[in-house]
């Protein structure tokens, strides 16, 4: 299990040749769950590019590891949701089933090999974040995402 922002900046190595292809800057999420990666590749004319979860070989905690560089994907079009991109998750009100307000999502705690979020980190501002700490909200199924907040299943806070 991994946080975004464990995540994020991270470099994208390919195995065969050990050469590094880009850095993570995304999640894309769809259907709530982590279907692939954000990636900035190139050298003066930064492209974003899209990696499928399922053709990363594996996750390191100095790099992501994939076969080759042609699994990565021109980003043509923006994915239903990313955490800091367009269609941003940070920063949403996240709610109960029940309708309790929960705080805003700062981050997603999810499993790599399968992408699925299995935690929220929120926060209730600044001086909250100081004072008593960030809290983790863990949910068992996807959330349902909408305009205005993020609705999740809450097992315990």
């Amino acid at each position: 299990m991994r946080t975004f922002s464990l995540l994020k900046g991270q470099p994208i190595f390919e195995s065969r040749s050990g050469s590094k292809i880009g850095e993570v800057t995304d999640l894309c999420i769809i259907d709530g769950m982590v279907k692939g990666l954000m990636v900035k590749k190139g050298v003066f004319f930064k492209q974003n590019y899209y990696l499928d979860i399922q053709d990363v070989s594996s996750f390191g905690w100095d790099g992501v590891m994939i076969e080759d560089d042609t699994q990565l994907e021109k980003l043509k079009t923006i994915p239903d949701y990313t955490l800091t991109h367009q269609h941003s998750l940070s920063g949403k009100l996240l709610l109960s089933s029940s309708g309790e307000s929960l705080g805003l999502l700062e981050d997603v705690y999810f499993q790599e090999e399968v992408g699925t979020i299995v935690g929220y980190e929120i926060t209730d501002g600044f001086f909250s974040d100081i004072t008593e700490g960030k809290q983790v909200i863990h949910s068992q199924t996807p959330p349902a995402i909408g305009k205005d907040a993020i609705i999740v299943d809450v097992n315990h806070t």
